[in-house]
């Protein structure tokens, strides 16, 4: 049957209702001081979260607030399908557990052996290295930006490949520093692929997924599969809202969709083990090691930490407007997540502020007392500023090409103040930072000789070199 929009709010309505009725095993005081967090997204005209509470092995409190979708005003449930961000790595670094638990792979394998197609750099970048963000690739998003292609264009694995493969360089030595990549994880996602010979979606489906009975979950790396219920993501606009999904086709990084009840199962196995066992648990758990000995808090897709006193094992996700959090505290047997739909939610905060509610009497220090923008020192250097030389203006303008970015940005002299053009970017204003170098946003561009070294974000020292004046 084909459902109109009548009928679909229909359908959505008696879910959320039926969703409602679930029992609670909180106290009502405790649901009404919850419900007191969200309750700016308790409304039909928003988007916001569906929040869950887990605790003992079963799911303690799940509300919807806000709407999944604003143009039906469509509930949020906790059966509602969300895009899941980063919160996906933990599954992708579980798919490589699996792997080499099973003894199909080594997680001191040299990444080439797998990916032949990526450089080699003179030094070997290991699975571990991947899976704890100590390898060194540049990150995929960056490296758009940096493009001046847009973040919500249908990229798929290949695109990042593709990518990455054009790199001539490494951020820093394979396990001498951190530094958060998803184009690490996307490679991981390819690894499992050809280790297993099958999509990392199916991997993920039929070791566990299914296992677990998580029957609303998958790797989304077809955006053109309808998924019934999901909700879109919104971000602010002109005093209202406007959608922010992007639709691309990438997984390993992210790409997960699931639901607040499907998460409760996952979330059990660190418990139970059911998928993987002991061994298996313990491993998702290692945390990484830096080449001088220092111990990461980043271990298998998951943030080892504390809050409060009791030990917690986290990690968020954000991708387009969609905003997520599974925070876990083992020593309670309890843990909080949300999963929002509007990209100036704060997840972490909302996922505390819970957390202070349920686990009250479990903590053993005070709740942090909330931050406090310190106050702008004045710097007596001088400001940046627009103003050129006339004649370093005249000998920066040009078109410079770059090999690792595919791309041709120019730089032109505008009565002494240096624009940049990059492709399916605006006219940008250069401005002067130091001898040499320039900023705009969040980009640095240091001339040389040959042309200049770009800096944004996770990607260092892009090379450009001129092509033409």
């Amino acid at each position: 049957m084909i459902l109109t929009p009548t009928l679909f709010l229909i359908a959505a309505a008696a879910a959320a209702h039926a969703s409602a009725a679930l029992p609670n095993t909180l106290p009502d005081s405790i649901v009404r001081r919850i419900d007191s967090v969200f309750a700016a997204y308790d409304r039909a005209d928003v988007p916001g979260c569906a929040v869950g509470v887990y605790q003992n092995g079963e799911i303690a409190f799940e509300k919807g607030y806000g709407s999944a979708n604003l143009e039906y005003r469509i509930p949020i449930t906790p059966t509602t399908p969300f895009i899941m961000g980063s919160v996906s790595k933990q599954f992708t670094a579980a798919a490589i557990a699996l792997l080499a638990d099973d003894g199909r792979l080594s997680l001191d394998d040299d990444v080439r052996k797998y990916l032949p197609e990526l450089p080699d750099y003179g030094q070997r970048i290991t699975i571990n290295e991947l899976v704890h963000h100590t390898s060194g690739l540049r990150d995929f998003w960056a490296l758009v930006e940096a493009a001046g292609m847009r973040l919500d264009d249908t990229y798929a694995v290949a695109d990042v490949l593709d990518l990455a493969a054009r790199q001539k360089h490494l951020e820093f030595t394979p396990g001498a520093a951190y530094d958060y990549s998803n184009t690490g994880y996307v490679v991981l996602g390819e690894i499992a692929r050809r280790v297993s010979g099958e999509s990392l979606a199916r991997f993920a489906a039929e070791n566990i997924f299914a296992p677990l009975g998580m029957t609303h979950t998958h790797f989304q790396d077809d955006h053109t599969v309808i998924v019934p219920g999901r909700a879109y993501a919104y971000m602010p606009h002109a005093g209202g809202w406007r959608i922010d999904v992007w639709n691309n086709d990438i997984v390993g990084q992210g790409g997960l969709m699931t639901t607040v009840e499907d998460l409760q199962k996952w979330d059990e196995n660190f418990y139970t083990g059911r998928v993987g066992g002991p061994r298996f648990l313990a491993r998702q758990l290692e945390q990484g090691r830096l080449n001088d000995g220092t111990v990461l808090s980043y271990a298998f897709g998951l943030e080892v930490g504390a809050y409060r006193g009791l030990r917690l094992v986290e990690h968020t996700g954000s991708t387009g407007g969609y905003r997520t959090i599974i925070s876990r505290f083992p020593s309670a047997h309890t843990s909080v997540v949300a999963l929002c739909n509007a990209s100036n939610v704060n997840t972490t905060t909302l996922s505390r502020r819970v957390a202070d509610v349920v686990l009250a009497s479990s903590f053993t220090s005070p709740a942090p007392a909330p931050r406090i923008a310190a106050a702008t020192r004045v710097r007596q250097a001088s400001a940046p500023t627009t103003a050129v030389p006339a004649d370093e203006a005249a000998r920066l303008a040009g078109r410079y090409y770059s090999d690792e970015l595919a791309a041709t940005f120019s730089v032109r002299d505008s009565l002494g103040t240096l624009l940049l053009q990059r492709p399916r970017a605006g006219s940008e204003t250069l401005m002067v930072v130091a001898p040499h170098a320039f900023r705009t946003g969040n980009m640095t561009l240091t001339f040389n000789a040959a042309g200049f070294t770009l800096d944004v974000g996770r990607a260092r020292g892009i090379e450009f070199v001129r092509r033409e004046r």
